[in-house]
């Protein structure tokens, strides 16, 4: 008679827990889950699967697995107890049946702590960070409250119990630290002798395996205002961390204004370097000159642009030595002409002095006065 897959598997326990310190190596073993079937051969075989869902926001594959034979959950990652301190994730069991038959169990995860954090000061800042005095006056009588530290413990349980000693003191006579609630009072009353300056070093400890402590120091001033006492704190050193950094900042400032002021003269001397070059291109280029006619002159159409009539007559006899020259109105060595045989060509002729007085010049026309008219324009 053939078996029928007809019982789903079931779970030894209702629920399961497990427990896991924070910190943990991811892969550790956390538990294991085991189910029975009655059924027969495949029918009876179980296949553990986490059902899907979501902690704190991430999938559930992302925290836990397990094994699909055996049952074993493991831890996928390292856990902070800080962040999280518990959750749930869902187990399947399923049988390799025809059609398969499937139970669930829930599994716990409990996280515990572990003394993986410092005390953390929050009153007095702790040295190098601040330079605060307190002032005690001289009429303080033993008892007296002088100041507080305060500290607290990112841990949980005994890890975060703290406890506060005193460890140094200019004079151990005059103070005391409370244990539980670090209370900075006098132990007697406060003399003439004593001394202006006290400083008092305050260590705080958690109840943590190992334990870890943190410490502080804290100024006192025994004086009946700060005016009279400031004379006596003026050895005080500042942060050297804070030293580091403003001088690191001021170097670095330094530097900025020089790349600026090196990058602005660098800039300026390239467009002084560039105009120059240019200059120099257009000097040397081969490009056609367009020539300038002063606004007297006549332009090349012949619109009749000059303002005066001039004329200019030169008379040279070819057995004089002298010429005679006659202008009709002051003019210049170089004339434009304007050639009456042609539409618009204007010529510049520039007059040699030097020819017209030179004795043995030849010339054309023996016995003739040589003269040369030149036109006229409106």
């Amino acid at each position: 008679m053939a078996d029928i897959n007809d019982n789903p598997p079931v779970f030894e326990e209702e629920s399961y827990s497990a427990y896991v310190s924070e910190n943990n190596k991811p892969g550790s073993t956390l538990c294991s889950v085991a189910a029975r079937d009655p059924d027969w051969r495949q029918n009876g075989t179980v296949i553990y699967s986490l059902l899907a869902g979501e902690v704190n926001g991430a999938p559930v594959s992302s925290y836990l697995s397990v094994n699909g034979d055996t049952g074993v959950i493991h831890a996928v990652r390292s856990f902070d107890y800080e962040q999280m301190r518990s959750f749930k994730v869902q187990v399947m069991a399923r049988d390799n049946g025809s059609p398969p038959l499937s139970s669930n169990v829930t599994v716990s995860v409990f996280i515990s702590d572990v003394n993986d954090n410092t005390p953390q000061i929050l009153y007095p800042a702790p040295e190098g960070n601040s330079f605060m005095t307190e002032l005690v006056p001289k009429a303080a009588h033993g008892g007296s409250l002088v100041s507080k530290v305060i500290a607290v413990d990112a841990d949980s349980g005994q890890n975060a119990w703290l406890s506060y000693k005193l460890q140094k003191a200019t004079d151990r006579a005059l103070f005391e630290v409370g244990l539980q609630n670090g209370e900075i009072r006098t132990i007697r009353q406060v003399k003439d002798k004593d001394a202006v300056k006290q400083r008092l070093t305050v260590i705080v400890e958690d109840n943590g395996q190992p334990s870890r402590s943190a410490t502080v120091i804290v100024n006192v001033a025994v004086a009946d205002s700060f005016p009279k006492v400031m004379s006596e704190f003026t050895d005080l050193i500042y942060d050297k961390e804070y030293n580091d950094n403003l001088t690191f900042y001021l170097v670095l400032a330094l530097a900025v204004v020089s790349f600026l002021f090196i990058t602005c003269v660098v800039v300026i001397i390239s467009v002084k370097i560039y105009r120059w070059r240019q200059s120099r291109v257009l000097y040397h280029s081969n490009l056609p000159v367009i020539p300038y006619y002063p606004p007297r002159y006549s332009d090349t159409l012949g619109t009749g642009t000059l303002q005066h009539v001039y004329n200019y007559e030169v008379c040279r006899t070819t057995d004089s030595r002298k010429s005679d020259c006659k202008f009709g109105r002051a003019g210049s060595q170089n004339v434009l002409i304007m050639d009456p045989s042609s539409t618009g060509t204007m010529q510049r002729i520039q007059s040699e002095k030097s020819i017209l007085d030179e004795p043995d010049s030849p010339v054309e026309n023996h016995g003739q006065s040589l003269c040369s008219q030149w036109m006229r324009f409106d």
